[in-house]
């Protein structure tokens, strides 16, 4: 008897804002998924998004990036500049193969952990509808791993 696929979700968040919502989101006690694992970043704007492909190789099957809201950034415009990657990434992901739709960008501020639970559930249910993601052998062949 098999048990129902629980997506790995990986969230690499702000620590000034999306850390302190999903906090909030604990002390409210707000249920969402339990099968999301977050890594704190000083700022977005510091992810180097090779980390996301590290994580899709180690087994995740989709992965949250959120900080500040625009304007809101603790170090001014690094909200801005990891934005601006996103982009770029999607176009390498596009390239390797990668449902883009794993990878999920999102602005969380402290405030905001009703948002966080919401984000949370709906990327699980995107990601239970794509299924298992099996990526390791497309990053070995794309030599990253």
């Amino acid at each position: 008897m098999s048990s129902p696929f629980e997506p790995k979700i990986v969230a690499f968040v702000c620590n000034w804002c999306t850390y302190a919502g999903a906090d909030l989101t604990g002390t409210s006690r707000i249920k969402y998924s339990p099968n999301v694992s977050i890594i704190r970043f000083p700022c977005t704007g510091r992810i180097d998004f090779m980390l996301l492909l590290k994580a899709f190789a180690q087994g995740a099957d989709g992965i949250i990036v959120s900080g500040c809201h625009p304007n809101d950034c603790h170090y001014t415009s690094g909200n801005f500049h990891a934005r601006r990657r996103w982009m770029v990434f999607r176009g390498l992901l596009d390239f390797m193969g990668i449902d883009s739709r794993r990878v999920h960008f999102a602005w969380v501020s402290a405030a905001e952990g009703a948002r966080w639970a919401e984000l949370v559930n709906s990327v699980d249910a995107e990601i239970k509808k794509l299924g298992h993601y099996d990526s390791y052998q497309k990053l070995v062949g794309a030599g990253i791993v």
